[in-house]
């Protein structure tokens, strides 16, 4: 086990960002964090600082996109208001469905801060777990103290049931929820996207109806 110093901080804000084009690593001998991000102006030289330092830079690796859906899911199941679970499990089907989530909370202070709660926990102890499998023990403790583990949890989370409701039904019912999580100011972009919509569709079925049918002789 390597004892190495922390900049906590950093560290905590290297397990949250998720970017395909952009690294971060730790260095043990100082902890500090370097980030490196392909098309920034100091690419090469972090980039440099990183190679030189060879064994002493451990590459982080931040909570995968797919496990922090599953936070996302677990919190969504515990919430106890059945339309604010209703419209959480809308929000996050489907892509963009983080900025989805965030913004339905937006409207609930209460349930906002458990949630932001609820994920430093996890974050927390996904950093812990990650210290352990590089083998490295902070030198100084985490001002959070020490992470406990999330508990283990297989319940599935129910989506809403579309008995009495047909295709149609339930994508309106969707459409009238998704409006709800749209900010006031780009609401006149969407209404004149939905008239584009509305308009195509009277134009194709027009067309459609036009169509001459074409008889056989009998």
């Amino acid at each position: 086990m390597r004892v190495t110093p922390i900049n906590w901080t950093d560290l905590e804000t290297a397990f949250e960002r998720n970017a395909p084009d952009t690294e971060s690593f730790l260095d043990t001998r100082s902890g500090e964090v370097v980030t490196v991000s392909e098309g920034a102006i100091d690419y090469a030289e972090q980039r440099a600082k990183v190679q030189v330092g060879g064994d002493s830079f451990v590459r982080i690796e931040p909570a995968a996109s797919r496990e922090q859906y599953k936070w996302m899911e677990r919190f969504v199941i515990g919430v106890t208001d059945e339309a604010l679970r209703e419209r959480l499990v809308i929000a996050i089907d489907g892509k963009g469905a983080f900025r989805r989530f965030k913004d339905v909370l937006i409207n609930y202070p209460t349930e906002r801060e458990r949630w932001f709660s609820y994920r430093s926990e996890l974050l927390h102890w996904s950093m812990h777990k990650w210290l352990e499998k590089e083998q490295l023990t902070p030198k100084e403790p985490a001002p959070w103290g020490e992470p406990t583990p999330p508990p283990e949890d297989n319940v599935q989370l129910e989506r809403p049931t579309t008995t009495g409701e047909g295709p149609g039904e339930l994508l309106r019912r969707q459409a009238k929820e998704l409006i709800d999580l749209v900010p006031a100011v780009e609401l006149p972009a969407a209404i004149a996207f939905l008239d584009f919509l509305r308009e195509r569709g009277v134009a194709e079925l027009g067309r459609v109806r036009s169509i001459p049918v074409k008889r056989t002789a009998a």
